[in-house]
């Protein structure tokens, strides 16, 4: 399931990237369940 794919982002983005991660997990996501996910939809708007 890990996915190389090399994303760059701006510190914006990582920022938005890890308030996003954060509030999965208040939401009782576990982490890397989190992380994987705003991976793999940031993955998919980089395609766009």
């Amino acid at each position: 399931m890990y996915n190389d794919t090399q994303l760059e982002l701006t510190h914006e983005q990582q920022q938005q990237a890890v308030e996003k991660i954060q509030q999965l997990v208040q939401q009782g996501m576990a982490h890397g369940e989190a992380i994987n996910l705003v991976a793999k939809q940031l993955r998919e708007q980089s395609r766009k």
